[in-house]
């Protein structure tokens, strides 16, 4: 069972795992991530965040990415919940949850999941400092060693 989101509104973390865990009532460990956004990124202070997307194709690829994590581990169910437009610091960005049977997989998948969606998923952010000036934001290259990891025997999901 995978629901995914893509939304301008908020979202209440407590509903989102209500809602997974009566979906996998049968399963024993919930995982989840909640990203925020931050007031600051690489010593330049962030008055606000904008992310920006293409509808359709990035709610595919979160889905691909979800589908590839049931592959590889046996989990029951998934939500991504991830936020566009524009965000104020400690705004939610986005939640990961993962149902399973166990801890282990629960985490694993979770942990994929964000790497994934760290460099891969299709959405552009841009930060804008106090004075208005605007910087667009790439993936770390820690990312990309976090994500790398997970694709040595693997190919990744296609956007």
């Amino acid at each position: 069972m995978m629901k995914i989101s893509v939304q301008e509104s908020d979202f209440d973390v407590n509903a989102a795992l209500a809602e997974l865990r009566a979906r996998c009532a049968h399963v024993g460990a919930v995982a989840c991530f909640l990203g925020t956004v931050r007031d600051m990124n690489d010593d330049r202070d962030v008055a606000t965040l904008t992310l920006e997307h293409y509808p359709g194709m990035t709610e595919r690829a979160l889905e691909r990415v979800a589908q590839e994590a049931k592959i590889r581990w046996p989990i029951a169910g998934v939500t991504i919940i991830h936020r566009v437009g524009s965000l104020r610091p400690t705004d939610q960005i986005v939640l990961v949850a993962v149902a399973s049977a166990h801890r282990h997989d629960a985490l694993q998948a979770c942990s994929f999941m964000m790497d994934y969606l760290k460099t891969h998923a299709p959405f552009w952010k841009k930060e804008i400092d106090p004075s208005g000036a605007a910087c667009w934001v790439d993936a770390r290259e820690s990312d990309a060693a976090a994500r790398a990891r997970w694709f040595a025997d693997f190919d990744p999901p296609k956007a």
